[in-house]
């Protein structure tokens, strides 16, 4: 039987979202020497691995940077070629908890509290394109950040923070409509029973970003918050770097040391910190699927309907790409 045979009676989409891309095969989108011609051709490679749309994202950075890149990026997303393929931008930060830890690999310097005044200038430099901004749901002002951003159209997320169950219904009450890579950005050790991961696993109103590269959590955590959340409330990212899409070995990155392990597994060797990660939602997909813990319609849900809707757009908002579905083994494919 051939593969068409085999896979005509599958559910198939116009492709992967991705709504935390931090950057691609050797371009960082938080880089203060960012071009145009670098931005453009990560941005053309990653959709040639099968991410059909996403959002470039920028982790905490000095205003000067934001500044420089929001600009580039504003200017690549209005490009008749990235229509429906670049949904808008992603804002991981600088509103974030600079605790040891929480913050995972993001600056400590950089961190910001809660200033409705610079999110106002990140979104002039950023031409409205902001779609969704990351913030720790602990700090005095978030709730008021959260109310502005929704108010601006943008989807608020909670992430790299310390909140436990308050601090999240707060920020509920305030528009926060999502949690940033669940299980991620968090201490390596965390109270028993008041921690944000709980406290996220009992909240129904947020969804749930979650990374599934085989690195940043292992299957029963995969398993429980996709058991919790429920698929309809689980969304798929890949949080790929800068250097995803290259070889093993050591790099410079984010302004520290880090190694790329032949597994995947990005980390500083210092901290023991996980940096991001070197996988494209591709890879992300098929790791998911291999653990049988979802359906492909649910796969499908994670991967491309629910990263659309948390930030308000639909199936007509999306330049098609490549076809995608499963195999009899729930291995993505592409047709």
């Amino acid at each position: 039987m051939d593969q068409k045979a085999k896979t005509s009676n599958v559910m198939k989409i116009p492709g992967l979202v991705d709504l935390q891309v931090n950057g691609y095969h050797g371009v960082d989108f938080s880089d203060g020497d960012l071009t145009k011609g670098d931005f453009i051709g990560a941005c053309r490679e990653l959709i040639e691995v099968g991410t059909t749309a996403f959002l470039p994202t920028m982790v905490t950075s000095p205003e000067a940077v934001y500044e420089h890149n929001l600009p580039i990026m504003a200017e690549v997303i209005d490009m008749p070629e990235f229509a429906g393929r670049l949904l808008g931008i992603h804002l991981e930060g600088p509103f974030i908890s600079a605790e040891e830890g929480t913050r995972g690999a993001h600056n400590a310097e950089w961190v910001k509290e809660p200033d409705t005044a610079l999110l106002d200038r990140l979104i002039n430099w950023a031409d409205e394109k902001v779609k969704l901004l990351t913030i720790a749901a602990e700090p005095a002002g978030a709730e008021e950040l959260a109310r502005y951003a929704t108010d601006r159209g943008i989807a608020v997320s909670l992430g790299h923070q310390t909140a436990e169950e308050e601090d999240l219904d707060k920020l509920v009450r305030a528009g926060a409509v999502a949690l940033t890579h669940l299980g991620n950005g968090i201490p390596a050790l965390l109270g028993r029973h008041n921690n944000p991961v709980w406290a996220g696993l009992a909240e129904d109103a947020l969804l749930a970003t979650i990374i599934t590269d085989g690195n940043h959590l292992p299957p029963s955590i995969l398993k429980t918050i996709i058991r919790a959340k429920g698929p309809a409330r689980c969304i798929v990212i890949s949080d790929a770097t800068s250097l995803a899409g290259c070889e093993p070995g050591t790099y410079e990155t984010l302004g520290h040391k880090v190694i790329l392990e032949e597994n995947g597994r990005l980390h500083d060797p210092e901290t023991g910190y996980m940096c991001g990660s070197s996988a494209t939602m591709l890879k992300c997909m098929n790791h998911l699927a291999s653990l049988d813990l979802a359906s492909p319609d649910e796969l499908i849900a994670m991967g491309f309907h629910n990263p659309l809707k948390l930030i308000g757009l639909t199936l007509k908002d999306i330049t098609p790409g490549r076809q995608v579905g499963f195999d009899e083994k729930r291995r993505v494919f592409y047709t």
